[in-house]
């Protein structure tokens, strides 16, 4: 177990993932400091309405964007190892718990090899339909599941689920089902979309099959 400065957000972040951060209280403006300092990591917990989680992640800070003359920073955090809070400790401005390692059951597992083609394929898919471009990750990367999350916007909580996941077959299986879910969604959209820029509208249909006026 170690000791590290907690920071409770309203995000989760991933392993591999990279996230700005805006530092502004003087509380993690202090953590922040010590981290640059020593290059020490400190812990990403998500925080809501239910509180904050036991399991979060170790963030590195990977670059420093721009400091301000009253002392905010913006930041580039990247996901390192997972961790459970075992107990809270005091003594600080910002919150420190004690903490341990949270790894996969079986750290040689991979995802089922259909399972990585598809979580790829969506991916590429995803990527076409938002019209982003993305460098996807191989497809031999350790915990693939979460090279692949990292580099989408999903809500805290399904975020959270994956993040506490530890099997990386059953993490990768979870993101496929996710991946389509979206992938779905924008076709909707995209449909919609291209069906109402015809007139402005969405024809409807008459209940006799015919297609009605717009």
């Amino acid at each position: 177990m170690s000791e590290i400065g907690l920071f409770p957000l309203g995000i989760v972040l991933l392993p591999t993932e990279l996230v700005p951060l805006h530092i502004f209280e003087e509380r993690y403006r202090e953590l922040i400091g010590e981290c640059l300092a020593e290059d020490r990591e400190f812990g990403i917990l998500l925080a809501d309405d239910e509180g904050p989680r036991q399991v979060g992640t170790r963030a590195a800070i990977t670059e420093v964007l721009e400091r301000f003359d009253d002392g905010r920073l913006n930041i580039v955090i990247e996901g390192r190892a997972r961790f459970r809070v075992v107990a809270a400790t005091d003594g600080r401005s910002f919150d420190t718990a004690e903490v341990e390692p949270v790894e996969d059951e079986d750290e040689t597992e991979v995802g089922d090899p259909e399972d990585v083609e598809r979580a790829l394929s969506l991916f590429a898919k995803l990527l076409e339909l938002t019209g982003t471009e993305i460098e996807p990750p191989d497809a031999a990367t350790p915990q693939l599941s979460y090279a692949v999350a990292a580099r989408f916007e999903f809500v805290p909580p399904l975020k959270q689920e994956l993040l506490e996941e530890r099997s990386e077959r059953v993490r990768l299986k979870r993101l496929c089902g996710l991946l389509e879910g979206a992938a779905e969604t924008l076709e909707r959209e995209r449909e919609i979309a291209a069906r109402a820029a015809t007139n402005g509208k969405v024809q409807p249909r008459d209940p006799s099959g015919a297609e009605g006026e717009a």
